[in-house]
């Protein structure tokens, strides 16, 4: 037992330092804008389930490859809220509660969005990629995924898990996220599970940029470099 414990605080340790005391001391005020997503992916998930506002949704927050790019683009910030039909919502709103809510108390509130939109945006701009190389590519699709609407929340919570892992040295959280993501690849050959993987890879690229960018300024200054 002790062993597991020392393990999950050189994992977790850092994560749960950085979040414990802002959580205890605002409590839902330090993430209001969590709670506001968790809001807005259950509010559109009511209206697209009913029969007046399906439409309604898939014109303001649907994305497809078949979609004219400036469309998509559009569409792209707000579909990072709308759920998947075939999915419980209630999965979707916890992890949107619970990755976007410590992403915004270690990351702050735009940096979080950034991340966000990054992931999903890697995941969009993937989908039309991959259905020009086809379904004989290994990183290829068939044509008829065009029409298949994109991931929604799950590509930003991915991608901000395996930023929050790397940035707080959590790496193998970070790996297990990203092993599980390509266990569903190889499982289900789908566009959610490829989509999936761009984000991860447009997040790595992210973080490799941040490190480059702390071991410039650390050497410029003269300091060791410090993984902030």
């Amino acid at each position: 037992m002790n062993t597991l414990a020392r393990w999950a605080r050189a994992e977790w340790g850092l994560l749960y330092v950085a979040v414990r005391e802002p959580l205890f001391e605002k409590r839902r005020r330090a993430i209001p804008m969590a709670i506001g997503a968790v809001c807005l992916t259950a509010l559109l998930q009511f209206v697209q389930n009913q029969s007046w506002g399906y439409q309604f949704v898939q014109n303001v927050g649907a994305v497809r490859a078949a979609d004219p790019l400036w469309l998509a683009l559009l569409r792209t910030p707000l579909s990072v809220f709308v759920p998947a039909l075939d999915l419980p919502v209630w999965g979707a709103l916890v992890q949107i509660l619970l990755v976007f809510g410590i992403a915004e108390i270690c990351l702050g509130r735009w940096r979080t969005l950034a991340v966000a939109y990054a992931a999903t945006l890697a995941g969009t701009l993937y989908a039309r990629v991959g259905i020009w190389l086809g379904p004989d590519s290994p990183f290829g699709l068939p044509r008829s995924d065009a029409h298949v609407v994109d991931t929604g929340p799950s590509a930003a919570v991915v991608g901000l898990a395996v930023f929050l892992g790397w940035r707080y040295r959590a790496y193998v959280t970070a790996g297990v996220v990203i092993a599980a993501m390509v266990i569903e690849v190889l499982l289900k050959k789908n566009l959610a599970g490829k989509e999936h993987l761009a984000a991860i890879a447009a997040v790595l690229i992210l973080c490799g940029i941040s490190a480059l960018r702390h071991r410039r300024a650390t050497t410029g200054s003269g300091l060791p470099p410090i993984r902030s």
